[in-house]
């Protein structure tokens, strides 16, 4: 379930603030990736709710 474009423009990074990127190429695990150069988290989506919490986030390989 993709997320509406005006709650993308508004959402960031919570460890570092930079805009967030809807990965959801993956239906089975959709997530936000961090844009930031430093940074790079990736954020879970479950049930269609962000969950921008710097503990349940993984590093992309």
């Amino acid at each position: 379930m993709p997320l509406e474009a005006g709650l993308l423009e508004i959402l960031a990074c919570p460890a570092c603030h930079a805009p967030l990127q809807d990965k959801s190429a993956d239906e089975t695990a959709p997530e936000l990736l961090c844009t930031g150069k430093d940074c790079g988290f990736a954020y879970p989506v479950r049930d269609g709710i962000p969950v921008l919490l710097v503990d349940e986030a993984r590093r992309p390989a």
